[in-house]
């Protein structure tokens, strides 16, 4: 390479234009490096003195304050390198090849750009030509220097950190609910409302295993949750607003909680873009724990509990899945049923029957691996029956002490939740107070500032009467709730688990929650009966075998002992008193109705049985034409004499239509005047003619 850097310079590149590339890493350097800034500034006299007008030459420093360490997000320097590339640069200068790029790849793309437009690089030691091969090896050794100083001071920086990591000194941000002590130490928040909202937030998962389950009490109740501002404007203060599941989850996730020093939980990587990403590290490869390094909310134990039960939540559906926390839904043994023909586990599939949601335990892994049918699927009524029997034998010994955790549980909660909403209620008095005296220490004759200080008082006021009636009508709830009579309720109650188990006011989560924790899982298999393995906690198991669900065909059926019923009272009753009968003797149909002349047509279609008129026929009744026609009046002379006890009729459907029994040998006589009288008739009986009677 020769030292003359105006041998270097032609009048081609003298034609084109200068640019300067100015660049420092932070913000912070901007403001307290000026120095640097201000040397790679005067790079201008040097492309003056080269040739090039000052007019000519450009200053790209929209990249002050990013690192070089990569291409993405630096719009000056992809500006530097378009430039190059379509050729309108001539020379680019930078102090040093750091102020470039401090990346290989980015530091020789440039190289390589320039060395096809014959575009020269200029630093503070000279000019290089990249077209030439010698300067281009020192450019290339001087960008592979970059790069190694760039890892060397990283290197140096990361082993003081983690130095200082190993012996738990490193001052690492704190999550909300915990500070630095002006000693250097780590203790919990002195404010008393953050702490409440952080144990109450623990509590609540402990007792309910969901994060969900959090997000929702905090916000039935009205309850509010503090977040620490990190950056920007208002750093370091405390806001409060409405709890979500990603930050219960963080709280639960982060080991600061249990009194953890831990370092090494993330790393940094790369995307398919290059951009860095942060990707969490397992527990086993944390670079640093130290348990019980200060204070907590709970300790270590229960902190690895939370993570066993939110691991668990997170079980989607897979081959070696078991059972999930609790969900809606009728079914008792959502989540913990395994097929007995595969060993996967079954899902709960519902389907409404008779107005109401039955729930079905169906093996779907075939179905969504193979695209096959489904293994098996058991209608789950007559199952949840029998696991509930089974634990009701089981926990009856132990009701006593159920009902009364559950009453000590209870004032823990009114407990818990009276004192979060006192401490609400103080906080908001406190701002309130602070608003009357800001509006108090203002001039009076400052009316716009009066005016919108008067209006955050009167805002504040209100909130505050707000909340100031519903703790009282919360308070006054409470008391109902732990009252004398609430209390002998729940005691009673202990005296007979089943009625707690069945009654309708327990949620059905609740029920699947009391059932985890006794039984791990329960195998089905379908055969002729339905066969139960239960597996309790511990490994104890036990085999209950249950009859297969009738199809709907057979539900529906009507029983053989009232059919049998129906045919007997055929011979002797009506359509209409036969419902009457059968309601009386308290039989209904499948649907529990009770039964109308309508139904039991229903049944006589059915099952092909005889009518009653059809029965009366055959014993040869006559109809009121017939009769008429035999003894030459009208038909309804016939009906009046059958309402008038003359003539015997039988009933065969409405209080109307009826049959009549045949006179036999008898005849009707005429009465005076040569009629049949219609309202006293007069039969006699004729006597069999005698062989030989003249």
């Amino acid at each position: 390479m020769s030292t003359d850097s105006h041998q270097k310079v032609t009048a081609d590149q003298l034609r084109r234009d200068a640019f300067l590339y100015v660049r420092q890493s932070t913000l912070r350097q901007v403001f307290e490096n000026t120095e640097s800034t201000k040397r790679q500034y005067a790079l201008r006299e040097r492309a003056v003195s080269l040739g090039w007008p000052i007019e000519r030459v450009h200053v790209i420093d929209s990249d002050l304050g990013l690192s070089g360490a990569s291409a993405q997000d630096r719009d000056g320097f992809q500006r530097l390198v378009a430039e190059v590339a379509i050729g309108h640069a001539g020379i680019v200068l930078g102090l040093e090849v750091s102020r470039l790029a401090r990346n290989n790849a980015d530091w020789h793309r440039l190289i390589e750009l320039a060395a096809l437009t014959r575009t020269l690089i200029l630093d503070e030691d000279g000019v290089y030509d990249p077209a030439c091969f010698n300067d281009r090896l020192l450019l290339g050794l001087k960008g592979a220097m970059s790069e190694a100083e760039l890892h060397i001071l990283s290197s140096r920086l990361q082993g003081g950190m983690r130095n200082k990591a190993r012996r738990g000194e490193l001052e690492l941000p704190l999550p909300i609910g915990l500070l630095y002590h002006p000693n250097g130490s780590i203790v919990l928040d002195p404010d008393q409302q953050i702490q409440g909202s952080l144990r109450l937030l623990f509590d609540t998962y402990r007792q309910s295993h969901s994060a969900t389950v959090v997000v929702r009490r905090f916000r039935r109740e009205g309850w509010v949750f503090p977040r620490r501002v990190r950056r920007g404007i208002g750093k370091g203060e405390v806001h409060w607003g409405e709890l979500n599941t990603s930050r219960v989850l963080q709280i639960l996730h982060n080991p600061r909680y249990a009194g953890a020093f831990v370092y090494g939980r993330t790393r940094t990587g790369r995307k398919a873009d290059l951009t860095s990403t942060q990707l969490k590290v397992a527990q086993s490869d944390w670079q640093v724990l130290i348990r019980g390094a200060h204070a907590g909310y709970i300790d270590w134990e229960e902190f690895e509990r939370n993570q066993l039960t939110l691991r668990q939540n997170a079980v989607a559906f897979c081959q070696n899945g078991r059972g999930t926390m609790p969900r809606e839904g009728v079914g008792l043994l959502q989540g913990r049923v395994i097929c007995g023909k595969c060993g996967k586990r079954m899902r709960v599939r519902y389907q409404e029957v008779g107005g109401k949601l039955e729930p079905y335990y169906v093996c779907h892994d075939a179905a969504a691996h193979s695209a096959e049918k489904p293994c098996q699927s058991v209608r789950g009524r007559a199952i949840d029956d029998a696991i509930g029997a089974l634990l009701l034998e089981m926990v009856a010994p132990a009701a006593i002490d159920v009902a009364l955790a559950i009453e000590g549980e209870i004032a823990g909660r009114v407990e818990q939740a009276n004192a979060m909403r006192l401490k609400q209620l103080e906080r908001t008095r406190y701002e309130a107070e602070l608003a009357r005296r800001r509006y108090m220490n203002v001039d009076p004759a400052n009316r716009m500032v009066a005016d919108a200080l008067e209006a955050d008082w009167n805002a504040s006021l209100r909130q505050l009467d707000t909340l100031q009636q519903e703790h009282d009508r919360q308070h006054q709830s409470d008391e109902a709730l732990l009252g004398a009579e609430a209390r002998a309720r729940i005691r009673a109650l202990a005296d007979d688990f089943p009625v707690v188990w069945n009654d309708a006011r327990v949620e059905p989560i609740e029920r699947k929650r009391m059932l985890g924790l006794l039984i791990e899982d329960v195998t089905l298999v379908k055969a002729e009966q339905v066969l139960i393995q239960v597996r309790f906690r511990g490994g104890r198991t036990t085999v209950i075998r249950v009859d297969r669900p009738k199809p709907i065909a057979l539900i529906r059926k009507t029983l053989p002992e009232v059919v049998r019923m129906v045919e007997e009272l055929l011979e002797t009753c009506s359509d209409r008193q036969i419902a009457e009968r059968l309601n009386a003797l308290g039989h209904t149909n499948w649907k529990g109705e009770p039964f109308t002349h309508k139904k039991v047509i229903v049944i006589r279609n059915a099952y092909h049985l005889k009518t009653r008129f059809v029965r009366l026929r055959e014993r040869g009744m006559l109809t009121a034409n017939e009769l008429a026609a035999q003894l030459a009046v009208c038909p309804t002379t016939i009906y009046l004499w059958g309402q008038n006890g003359f003539l015997r009729q039988h009933r065969y459907g409405n209080q109307h239509r009826c049959l009549f029994e045949p006179l036999g040998d008898v005849v009707l006589v005429k009465g005076q005047g040569g009629r049949y009288s219609p309202t006293a008739p007069t039969f006699i009986a004729v006597q069999p003619t005698t062989q030989g009677a003249i």
